[in-house]
């Protein structure tokens, strides 16, 4: 691959989680727009990392961000981000990003990792 190619095709379902810092993503922003912004930021990220344009955020996820309210948003944010595929014939993308909250104690010591998907 040349460099700057901008191909799909990396490994095609895979899950992994992530912690976003949410705090440096947000610094200086308006109050009433932090959450929101959060919300922008998070989806910004699950495309860059995970190459799909569709990515849908869970709703718990959005409840873990709007938790406080609109102004006190978290600081950190572990995600788990699943590539899947995508079901709909008429739809533009073959694959889409689910992000989905998984919440944890402590930040400390968390790196990014790749989840087996266990399904039954």
């Amino acid at each position: 691959m040349a460099k700057g190619d901008k191909s799909m095709p990396k490994s095609d379902l895979v899950t992994r989680e992530h912690t976003i810092h949410l705090a440096k993503l947000l610094h200086r922003q308006t109050f009433k727009k932090r959450a929101p912004k959060a919300i922008r930021a998070i989806k910004a990220f699950a495309e860059k990392a995970m190459g799909t344009k569709d990515v849908r955020i869970d709703t718990k996820l959005n409840k873990a961000v709007w938790t406080t309210g609109v102004r006190k948003t978290p600081v950190r944010i572990r995600v788990r981000l699943s590539r899947k595929r995508n079901d709909d014939e008429e739809a533009d993308n073959k694959l889409y990003t689910l992000v989905e909250h998984v919440p944890v104690a402590s930040f400390k010591e968390l790196e990014t990792k790749v989840v087996n998907d266990v399904e039954a």
